[in-house]
């Protein structure tokens, strides 16, 4: 009998050490360099895109389509380096025989590409019809749709503190709605299009919560591979959809009749013209490399609270560049939405501490019942 239940406790323990090295949440413990590198392309180009972008409309650009291009088509930047410097595996995709047939990767990189494109063009209309720092507070609140899509998609726990988080998050965005207009940048806006700004930014938010929680759930049900080369294999496949969705909407919307005029009257010259948009396609290229990865190496809620963490820079750097007002709502939205964050993170830093305690517990099970069994 006692034979049988240190089988069963060694057995047991056992479990627990695969299913701890197998968790996801691992790779935060143990793959801290990768994770603080794409967290810092997420913070990085996230700034860069969004104060660029709002330039862009600031000076003098018009179209939606065009910002909406321009946030997808960086990949081709990425081209040469996915065709010629990261390696095929082909030898591991020929043996895993349990990796789905072709057609459920086209319909995950089609599905992903019509969610990105139309979340891209949302941003677009509400980055062109706010203020670059209410714009960024506003998009704060696809946190709260992400952990609720994580919910049903991965299994995302809710506790007090993320339900806390989501509370003030909502509290956050929903103060904007009472944005005075006097709080408008120096491009003045009109309330209709405020309202209108308010309600593309919500929206494509919350678009945005079910492509990250897919994402996640691609990697682990669908791509199963832990490369890099899985990881580029969705960026580049998704963004050609996405791309090709944003030109043909470029032509049909005929915006590219206009494009030559809006050039050579854009208040910065031609040249800053293009390099603006060549440098917004850069920004969200990097952040888009910086959000896979962190999606790949942790999960799609980690990655949305990263995004999060952004949010005090680009106010304040709107502030600095754009002399956006930071009237009495602005500030108590921030501070709401950075203590929904911090809610948030005081969470995660409770599930690390969990994770570290099963794991060093089965690890003295499994050596416990190793020592014993080497007595008898």
């Amino acid at each position: 009998m006692k034979g049988v239940m240190k089988s069963k406790n060694k057995t047991q323990a056992n479990r627990m050490l695969v299913t701890n090295q197998q968790n996801p949440k691992s790779k935060v413990r143990y793959g801290g360099s990768r994770w603080g590198i794409y967290s810092f392309f997420v913070l990085s180009g996230q700034a860069v895109a969004t104060l660029l972008g709002r330039l862009y409309f600031d000076k003098g650009g018009n179209s939606k389509w065009m910002s909406t291009f321009v946030q997808l088509a960086g990949f081709l930047l990425l081209h040469p380096f996915y065709c010629t410097l990261l390696p095929k595996n082909s030898t591991t995709d020929s043996i895993d025989t349990d990796r789905p047939p072709a057609l459920t990767f086209a319909f995950l990189y089609v599905s992903l590409g019509i969610l990105q494109a139309g979340m891209c063009l949302l941003y677009s209309y509400g980055m062109s019809n706010l203020p670059v720092s209410t714009f960024s507070l506003i998009c704060a609140s696809q946190l709260g749709f992400n952990a609720l899509f994580s919910f049903f998609l991965n299994a995302q726990g809710f506790t007090f503190f993320i339900t806390n988080s989501l509370v003030l998050l909502t509290i956050s965005s929903a103060l904007l709605v009472f944005q005075s207009d006097d709080s408008s940048d120096s491009k003045k806006i009109t309330r209709g299009k405020y309202i209108i700004g308010f309600l593309c930014a919500l929206f494509a938010s919350a678009g945005c919560a079910p492509m990250l929680s897919l994402t996640q759930f691609a990697f682990k049900k669908i791509i199963k591979r832990n490369t890099m080369r899985g990881m580029m294999d969705l960026i580049i496949y998704q963004s050609i959809i996405a791309t090709c969705l944003a030109l043909a909407g470029l032509f049909a919307s005929g915006d590219w009749k206009v494009l030559k005029k809006e050039m050579e009257e854009y208040e910065l010259g031609k040249v800053s013209y293009l390099m603006i948009l060549i440098w917004i396609a850069a920004g969200w290229d990097v952040f888009n490399i910086g959000a896979v990865g962190l999606i790949f190496e942790v999960s799609s809620l980690f990655s949305n609270v990263i995004s999060t963490l952004g949010l005090p820079i680009v106010p304040v750097l709107a502030v600095v560049f754009f002399h956006d007002k930071m009237d009495g709502v602005k500030v108590v939205a921030m501070l709401l939405a950075v203590w929904g964050f911090v809610s948030f993170m005081y969470q995660h830093y409770l599930d690390d501490s969990k994770f570290k305690a099963e794991r060093e517990n089965a690890t003295q099970v499994s050596q416990a019942s190793t020592s014993e069994e080497v007595q008898i």
